[in-house]
């Protein structure tokens, strides 16, 4: 299977090339990602346990799906698939926020969408080792004992998410 190409962005998210996925995870090169957060009617927000083979962050938790935009891709457009890839899920997306490129989000330029449903996750075990819900304020206190277990990236958007949504350590939506 060919590698993967990506758009490779200036700081304002404007596309300034093209390469391969192992040379712009290499070089730290910038570069877009989306990220979907997957709630259900209790409120609670699905995590994935990255799969062991992942090259980066084996074993951690993240968001609910997740992936990097392909060359010439829309972020409205990888959502979706990212979804159905990971998860096999579909529905109406909302798009949240979007969060500049930096360390923080690994270097890729990030949009956060957010799904509500009740229907069964069916994720690719490949990929994903586990799936999870659990209420918000749970997950802020396996971050806070354990933080290391969880991707840099999704500890930045879910801290946005808790802020925006005013949801505190010991609360609940």
């Amino acid at each position: 299977m060919p590698e993967e190409i990506f758009d490779v962005v200036d700081e304002l998210d404007r596309v300034i090339g093209q390469a391969p996925r192992s040379v712009v995870h290499a070089n730290k090169l910038l570069h877009r990602a989306v990220h979907i957060f997957v709630f259900n009617s209790r409120g609670e927000l699905l995590l994935q346990m990255r799969s062991a083979l992942k090259d980066e962050y084996p074993r951690c938790y993240t968001s609910s799906a997740s992936g990097h935009l392909g060359a010439g891709e829309a972020y409205e457009t990888a959502a979706p698939r990212e979804l159905a890839e990971e998860l096999g899920l579909s529905g109406s997306l909302e798009r949240l926020a979007k969060f500049p490129a930096g360390p923080q989000t690994s270097y890729e330029h990030t949009v956060l969408f957010k799904l509500t449903t009740d229907e069964p996750p069916h994720f690719d075990r490949q990929e994903i080792d586990a799936v999870t819900f659990y209420q918000p304020s749970e997950i802020a206190g396996m971050i806070h004992r354990d933080p290391e277990r969880f991707c840099p990236c999704f500890v930045t958007l879910f801290a946005w998410y808790r802020a925006a949504s005013g949801i505190s350590t010991a609360g609940s939506l």
